[in-house]
């Protein structure tokens, strides 16, 4: 039967003569036409091919039937992005898979006029010649950091990677054992190391590393100690780890460098919102490290980049660096790049100009006010067999950042006595827009902290509708 069903397959002419599909290319063109039959008809031979007897039945029954409605669902599908917008109402802030940091109004602007436009990213406006990409930010991280010199990559891997083949290929680079991390992408600073060029030599224990550790490694092949700031996980108990200012001194005293990875990176002190103190930008870069790197997509609250700041004859040698070329960053990043840290220099504002920052200072009362006013516009609209009430919970900042970082939310929760939960998410992810949630404790779980005001009215919309089937 499977062999002659799929020789009962029409042919691509033979669909194209069908009077609903004919019609279809007074809209589109043949091509398009013909290329949505083609993707039908795959998708058709590969159903016979896996399908089992009783499968095969019921397609024997419509093996001729092509309607011209489902190959128009197949040109639409063509014109749509695979990247899209969602609502991440998960309470991630910092989630990776939903893209991180939401960029400020500013930075979208900007971006889209130097998309529109043309623009003077190599060009110097007051000579008349060409100018350096890195100008753009280049004097707002001095001056917000307090380094004598920046520039900016694609990615803090890549700051990270050029920092150690720039100053430590062919020769030693030390780091402790507590701080050799992978993040997530399978990111691995001895990864790195190798693909630097330079000889990774481990020092200490897991939970113990002393000055007496780095300085008995240090070698005449030695060129520089590495510090990673464990921003995705901690150990905690009986630990002890050597600070940077501590590092230095050493360093200076043996003529060797020092990288201070910070990862996430703030420059804003977080403890003054309840948090732990995490060591700052201007901190690392005061405490004497030559080079420092961190992301622009995570605390900063920017574009997906990696900050390079610090000593200008250790930052020259980086940007002069062959290899920067390959992971230099593009237009559009540093023009989102460039306003983000505009917002920074107004202390005052950037807390609620910079979504990231916003959304991690939220207090769980601000949250819990949106969540009452949500409910009650949406409650009667509901099928009766839903239950809707706010729940204690916690965000979490994500992109590993702040792990242990509580952070006290309320969540809209809700359960079905006819739907169950995992068939209510689902449903959420393919509505339009998606609605990305959480189930725990049999609910699904809606964190407005990461959900902007404006996105409410979809939201209700998207429950609504996705809900609807339940009987009332």
């Amino acid at each position: 039967m499977r062999q002659n069903l799929l020789r009962m397959i029409p042919p691509v002419d033979k669909l194209l003569e069908q009077a609903d599909i004919a019609a279809l290319m007074r809209s589109y063109s043949r091509g398009l036409v013909v290329k949505a039959v083609q993707k039908k008809l795959a998708a058709l031979r590969g159903t016979i091919v896996m399908a089992d007897d009783a499968q095969l039945q019921v397609i024997k029954s419509s093996i001729g039937i092509v309607r011209g409605e489902e190959i128009e669902q197949e040109i639409i599908s063509f014109s749509e992005p695979l990247l899209k917008r969602v609502i991440n109402a998960t309470g991630v802030i910092l989630h990776t898979n939903l893209g991180r940091s939401i960029l400020p109004d500013e930075a979208i602007e900007h971006m889209r006029a130097v998309a529109r436009c043309y623009s003077n990213l190599e060009y110097d406006l007051q000579s008349g010649g060409r100018g350096s990409r890195y100008e753009h930010v280049q004097n707002l991280l001095c001056e917000l950091t307090g380094a004598e010199s920046a520039f900016v990559v694609n990615n803090n891997a890549a700051a990270v990677l050029l920092a150690l083949n720039t100053l430590s290929c062919g020769r030693e680079a030390i780091v402790s054992r507590g701080e050799i991390i992978e993040i997530g992408g399978s990111f691995r600073i001895p990864d790195i190391m190798s693909r630097s060029g330079a000889c990774m030599v481990e020092v200490g224990t897991t939970n113990k590393t002393h000055m007496s550790d780095y300085e008995n490694a240090i070698t005449d092949k030695s060129a520089v100690m590495v510090k990673v700031h464990t921003s995705n996980y901690r150990i905690l108990g009986f630990t002890s780890q050597v600070d940077v200012p501590s590092l230095v001194e050493m360093a200076q005293r043996h003529k060797l460098r020092v990288i201070a990875d910070l990862g996430s990176g703030s420059l804003i002190d977080l403890s003054r919102y309840g948090f732990e103190h995490e060591p700052t930008v201007q901190e690392v870069v005061q405490s004497g490290a030559d080079v420092v790197t961190f992301s622009g997509d995570k605390l900063l609250g920017g574009p997906q980049a990696g900050m390079v700041v610090g000593k200008k004859e250790v930052v020259e040698q980086l940007i002069k660096n062959p290899l920067n070329r390959a992971l230099r960053i593009d237009k559009l990043t540093l023009a989102a790049l460039e306003s983000t840290l505009r917002l920074y220099l107004d202390r005052e504002s950037v807390i609620r100009r910079v979504p990231t920052i916003r959304m991690i200072t939220m207090t769980a009362n601000a949250i819990e006010q949106r969540a009452e006013a949500f409910i009650k516009r949406i409650r009667p609209r509901l099928p009766l067999d839903i239950s809707i009430g706010i729940e204690d919970d916690t965000s979490q900042i994500g992109g590993g950042a702040l792990p242990l970082q509580n952070v006290p939310t309320r969540v809209i929760a809700l359960r079905s006595s006819s739907l169950p939960v995992e068939l209510m998410e689902r449903r959420m992810r393919g509505h339009k827009p998606p609605v990305i949630a959480r189930i725990h404790r049999d609910q699904v779980r809606i964190d407005l902290r990461t959900v902007a005001e404006q996105e409410e009215g979809e939201l209700e919309a998207a429950l609504i509708s996705c809900l609807a089937s339940a009987p009332s």
